[in-house]
């Protein structure tokens, strides 16, 4: 069945398009790591570093966890596109309703092993007594958010799809600006500490999984189609959204194992490097989530172009999102070099900390410039939903990272793994932009 006249609009993409979409996610994005941010800054106010410590495990643990399951979010934007691009109204509802179900599905899984997955990521993430106390803690709290949080992955993934960018943009704003409101009154106003801050996260991501289901609702009326199980349970397009979700995985699971390599190495350096790598890390984070706006823009309207098979229009979305990305790249790294010490400041008035930071800031300048294209060719690789080029691109840029962990880190301490870290993000995007000719084929 066609989509309705009111949800699909085949208007020519030109710069303002791409800003339409990219301009929503990026303000959205940014309150996400403003909220990793403020986790850090609250507990980098207190008198003991294993605080920012302890946050930053557990933080990259539920990264580990539920990142390793954001091909709901990737592998449903990607699909959800191209059925868009087709204007298939019986096929967007039930790449839906295959991601919610998988959502569900995965969810309790998690819930049911939460305590050998807590015994595994402590075993393997070394840190103090006293921060991996506090990230027990923390871990103990937030697991009861899974189901919420992957079904929002879904609801997220699909809006994409639509290029309903301002209604997902309201969902992410909704749950991350609740999430500092409880952050700062659990934490400040009620002294809770590191309980605070994962009740505070618990709560959000529950408000937003029951808003997404409102979101849901209208946005379907808008859609039209109707419900059929037969082409929900269809084998072959669960075959194809499991097979693509699988090679996503893998492709995340490596990309958060890079991270969690380079929090368990600086964790082994002591409180203080893990406190001041852990700074840093939200100059990343930053720069990741404003930057995924171009790339999600890319994703949805590449998904559209391929659904279309349109490879002109394809190679047009591609130079001008890209165009935009590179010169934003270029505005993070100029306010780094500018304003980095000012910023390390705001985020601990830990003196010893602030040193360590200061000393490691240059890489974070450039890191920007470095990644940007990773970013960039990540999401026009979803929305082509070409996850095998993912998968071994990243693998192959994993590998990269490892054997730089392996010959820098011994050489040059923290400066040798942030090293490594730059290296593997020049990686991802070699190895993904040698590929990019098949996306192109996909199209014709």
């Amino acid at each position: 069945m066609a989509i309705r006249n009111e949800a699909v609009t085949r208007e020519p993409i030109g710069h303002k398009r791409v800003w339409a979409l990219a301009g929503p996610v990026m303000l959205s994005n940014v309150s996400i790591p403003l909220l990793g941010a403020v986790d850090t800054a609250v507990m980098g106010h207190l008198p003991d570093p294993a605080y920012i410590g302890g946050v930053a495990i557990g933080a990259l643990i539920f990264s580990y966890i539920y990142w390793g399951f954001g091909f709901l979010r990737m592998g449903t934007t990607g699909f959800t596109a191209q059925a868009f691009g087709a204007q298939d109204a019986d096929e967007i509802r039930a790449v839906l309703g295959r991601a919610v179900l998988l959502a569900l599905g995965l969810s309790a899984m998690l819930l049911a092993l939460q305590a050998p997955l807590g015994w595994i990521a402590f075993a393997v993430l070394e840190a103090s007594a006293d921060v991996e106390s506090l990230a027990a803690q923390y871990f103990r709290i937030r697991i009861w958010s899974a189901p919420a949080t992957l079904i929002t992955y879904a609801t997220v993934g699909w809006l994409f799809g639509l290029q309903r960018m301002m209604v997902a943009v309201l969902l992410t704003v909704v749950m991350n600006g609740l999430n500092i409101a409880l952050d700062l009154y659990f934490v400040i106003g009620l002294g809770w500490g590191i309980e605070g801050v994962a009740y505070a996260t618990l709560i959000a991501e529950w408000s937003a999984a029951g808003l997404g289901a409102v979101v849901l609702i209208r946005q379907l009326g808008k859609v039209g189609g109707r419900w059929r199980w037969a082409p929900i349970a269809d084998r072959g397009r669960l075959f194809g959204l499991v097979r693509v979700n699988f090679d996503i995985f893998i492709r995340t699971l490596c990309l958060l194992s890079a991270f969690a390599v380079f929090t368990a190495q600086g964790a082994r350096l002591g409180d203080v490097v893990l406190a001041g790598n852990a700074i840093l890390m939200q100059f990343q984070a930053f720069t990741a989530y404003a930057l995924d706006g171009f790339a999600h823009a890319a994703e949805a309207l590449v998904g559209r172009s391929i659904g279309a098979r349109d490879r002109r229009e394809l190679r047009h979305v591609v130079r001008i999102s890209s165009l935009w990305a590179g010169i934003f790249a270029g505005l993070f790294a100029a306010v780094y070099l500018l304003a980095g010490d000012i910023i390390i400041g705001l985020l601990t008035s830990i003196a010893e900390v602030r040193a360590t930071a200061a000393a490691y800031l240059p890489w974070v300048i450039v890191m920007p410039l470095l990644s940007v294209w990773s970013f960039q060719l990540d999401g026009i690789f979803i929305g082509a939903t070409r996850g095998p080029e993912m998968r071994n691109g990243m693998l192959l840029s994993f590998g990269g990272f490892l054997l730089g962990v392996w010959t820098l880190l011994p050489l040059w301490g923290n400066h040798g793994l942030w090293l490594a870290l730059a290296l593997f993000m020049c990686l991802r995007g070699i190895t993904l932009g040698l590929w990019y000719p098949r996306v192109e084929r996909a199209a014709a």
